[in-house]
């Protein structure tokens, strides 16, 4: 009776030694998975900062507002016409340059600069977009996009350099994403870059309207 007695308390002492090691070890995991969840939101939120970060970055624009004599032209568009700065006196003329071809930003640009073209015309301003790829290249990029304003081709680069366009996106040898407004007398009066490859319509008309003699 007396050993009988004694073993069923070192059973139990067993049992429950048993149970706590058990529990510990479901502590201890709880607080590694509790550990790996924060280090994990951790990296979410700071890959997410960056990425915030990085947003604002490329959405700030490099505006010069310096005024000059807007350097003059003479370019082919994609319909094989001639085309003159000379010939738009008396108007307001913002170009825009553009990586072209391959860029879709690029051209939704125009596409959405065309969905407004009341608003430019009341303002008396004409938009000719400008880029360094030949007429067929462009041309495949309009007809996907449904693209009517036709480009002027800058096959050498010459005009992009001369309004210091070159290198100001993510390529050495192209125009970045690039306006510059020309008014009616032929000065040039503002020039805006904008890494975000994007800028409304309606920002681009009150750049315009702000920077009119």
């Amino acid at each position: 009776m007396t050993t009988k007695t004694a073993a069923r308390p070192q059973r139990g002492s067993r049992r429950m030694s048993a149970g706590r090691a058990r529990a510990e070890r479901a502590r201890v995991s709880a607080a590694r998975q509790r550990r790996r969840r924060l280090l994990l939101w951790g990296a979410v939120l700071t890959a997410a900062a960056a990425l915030i970060g990085a947003m604002m970055w490329s959405a700030r624009s490099t505006v010069d507002a310096s005024i000059r004599p807007a350097p003059d032209f003479t370019l082919t568009d994609t319909n094989g016409a001639t085309v003159r700065l000379a010939d738009y006196r008396g108007r307001n003329v913002v170009l825009y340059f553009n990586e072209g071809a391959g860029c879709q930003s690029c051209l939704y640009q125009m596409a959405d600069i065309e969905r407004h073209a009341t608003q430019f015309a009341a303002a008396n301003i004409t938009v000719l977009p400008i880029v360094m790829n030949t007429a067929a290249q462009i041309k495949a990029d309009m007809a996907a996009n449904q693209v009517r304003t036709p480009f002027l081709i800058d096959a050498s680069g010459a005009v992009s350099a001369a309004y210091g366009t070159l290198g100001r996106g993510m390529h050495a040898g192209l125009p970045g994403h690039s306006f510059v407004f020309i008014d009616a007398g032929g000065t040039q009066r503002w020039y805006g870059e904008y890494p975000s490859m994007y800028l409304s319509p309606a920002d681009l008309l009150d750049q315009v309207r702000q920077h009119l003699p």
